[in-house]
């Protein structure tokens, strides 16, 4: 039997710690958590993706009382970003959620299907995405999907 060890590194940060681009993109996924269609859950997410020209486009989850007909919050940025700019691609994307009008102490990461997303997204264009997760008690980044969905199903694997 052989072993394969996976190990993941996220760094954490506090707001004040990162740069102004990316305060602003954080800053962006809290407001989008605004826009967020939560009736059922009252469990708010918004998220912001930076595209390699500047651009910022927003998402925010959308429930639907046919559960699985909803979306998350990055799926719709992501998605978003790909109709409305396919040929930029997302270098950055801050996620940011909150219950009620309080934000989430420890950041949230994003669900398998996002997961799998963000991996196409960055083989799309062969960029990787630099994943920003907030929590009011500090900020995970993540240099690319590989660290938060190790063993990625893409481009070759089809």
């Amino acid at each position: 039997m052989k072993a394969y060890k996976i190990e993941a590194v996220l760094h954490i940060y506090e707001m004040a710690e990162l740069s102004e681009e990316d305060r602003e993109l954080v800053e962006a996924a809290k407001q989008a958590t605004n826009s967020s269609y939560a009736p059922y859950s009252k469990f708010r997410v918004g998220a912001a993706a930076r595209l390699q020209n500047g651009v910022v486009v927003v998402g925010a989850n959308q429930e639907n009382a046919a559960f699985p007909s909803g979306l998350c919050a990055e799926r719709t940025a992501l998605f978003a970003a790909g109709a409305q700019h396919p040929d930029q691609p997302v270098v950055a994307l801050a996620i940011a959620a909150r219950k009620g009008s309080r934000f989430l102490d420890k950041p949230i990461s994003p669900c398998g299907s996002c997961r799998q997303v963000i991996s196409g997204m960055e083989d799309r264009h062969g960029v990787p995405i630099r994943i920003l997760l907030y929590g009011t008690e500090g900020i995970y980044v993540s240099e690319g999907i590989s660290p938060l969905l190790p063993l990625r199903f893409v481009g070759d694997d089809m």
